[in-house]
């Protein structure tokens, strides 16, 4: 990625002359928030505005318990914010060092079926459109725009401020594990009744599974935490180890029975703020792919997904793929568009930088999910054009309508959107 001019405004009058510079000069803009995307969604050969001066907390209304911040203040630095005020998200992805208009332009999310995608608490955001417009939208003002901007690719301006609902501050307990596929499987309801914040990770190459449950306690702050089981074996035993593999792919397999049974074969307890226990760190450089799918869906693409594994034996997969699962939303381009979704996960590390071979993984994950009728996040990685996304979505028309009239010129286009919206 490698953008013409980079800008980092500290106002909406910098931001704005930016915009008419890349008017003049019939440039492109792409506005960055933290960076963590794996995809190149945000990148651009023209001007590039990253929002990280543009960070301040502007109104804590604890009355409503809401919070207003500019979009480029990154959530690591809200929470300790909020726990000031006694408040709370009451819903986080694993990474905090993203920012508040990034977090909800890509549909970020967690798990938990009483709870929708991040962008679900925005109660109101402001727009900078590309002819220099700011639009105040929410519910009740500009509410079409509001309806596609919540999840808005950074393809229908440059969000300047995002009003958040939060709950009051709340402590959750995490309990971790051990199970079966097909125990999983065959409960999935009662599991999801059980918990408020419930996943669960499979190991590929076997029936394990390791179950996750996060749920509001009042009990005090206590951790399992353990630099050698953590770190020692955890980061630096299984990144060597994975190299090893690519020499010998066929170990795949039992690295991943080896580290369940290492690491996730007991029961584990911790305690703590909810931002502090939804978050977590993310060691491995890592290429991912990860599809919302009905939730009805997720047996059979999970089971369908291990009997292709087990028929090509050269295909191998790393641990885990992560299962969650997600309320459905209004929201146009959100993959929660209207229905309950599982979002189902996989990954494969890049031990010491090393890039690993994954593309027949790739290939057989996508066809599955694209039959069960998935939708991709749109973060990550993915090969889908606008045809998919036509049948994808049946609120894109609307979508492309609003962008077209908000960016004529497509301004705030890049070649990954191009795919997406030509």
């Amino acid at each position: 990625c490698c953008p013409e001019m980079y800008f980092q405004p500290t106002s909406v009058e910098e931001i704005r002359g930016v915009l008419a510079l890349a008017r003049q000069q019939n440039k492109r803009v792409k506005v960055v928030g933290g960076g963590h995307s794996p995809s190149d969604i945000a990148c651009t050969d023209g001007f590039m505005i990253h929002m990280g001066k543009m960070n301040r907390i502007l109104k804590v209304d604890t009355e409503k318990k809401q919070v207003t911040v500019e979009a480029g203040i990154l959530l690591a630095d809200l929470h300790p914010q909020l726990d000031k005020h006694g408040l709370a998200l009451s819903n986080l992805g694993a990474v905090s060092d993203v920012t508040a208009g990034g977090v909800i332009g890509s549909g970020t999310h967690n798990t938990g079926i009483k709870h929708g995608i991040l962008a679900t608490q925005v109660v109101a955001l402001t727009l900078l459109t590309a002819d220099g417009t700011i639009l105040k939208c929410s519910e009740s003002s500009n509410a079409e725009v509001f309806q596609a901007a919540r999840v808005h690719l950074g393809c229908l301006g440059v969000i300047l401020t995002v009003t958040l609902q939060c709950v009051p501050q709340f402590l959750l307990q995490e309990t971790t594990f051990p199970s079966t596929l097909k125990e999983v499987l065959d409960n999935l309801d009662s599991h999801l009744k059980k918990s408020e914040y419930f996943r669960f990770l499979w190991f590929p190459h076997s029936e394990n599974v390791s179950v996750i449950y996060q749920d509001h306690t009042n009990k005090p702050p206590s951790s399992s935490a353990n630099w050698f089981w953590d770190y020692a074996i955890g980061f630096y035993l299984l990144e060597f180890l994975l190299w090893i593999s690519t020499f010998l792919p066929g170990l795949v397999g039992w690295i991943n029975r080896f580290f369940f049974w290492l690491l996730f074969n007991g029961k584990k307890e911790n305690c703590n703020l909810s931002h502090k226990i939804f978050t977590y760190e993310c060691r491995f450089k890592q290429h991912v792919q990860d599809w919302a799918i009905p939730r009805e869906k997720t047996k059979e693409a999970l089971l369908e997904l291990k009997a292709m594994l087990e028929a090509n034996p050269k295909v191998v997969a790393h641990y885990p793929v992560e299962v969650r699962f997600t309320r459905g939303d209004d929201i146009l381009l959100s993959p929660c568009f209207q229905r309950d979704s599982c979002y189902m996960n996989i990954i494969m590390y890049r031990p010491y930088g090393k890039d690993v071979p994954r593309l027949d993984y790739w290939l057989a994950y996508e066809t599955i999910m694209k039959k069960v009728g998935g939708r991709p996040h749109w973060a990550k990685a993915h090969n889908c054009t606008r045809k998919d996304f036509e049948k994808m979505y049946p609120a894109f028309q609307r979508f492309c309508a609003i962008r077209e009239k908000l960016d004529p010129t497509g301004m705030f286009l890049n070649a990954y959107l191009e795919k997406v919206f030509y």
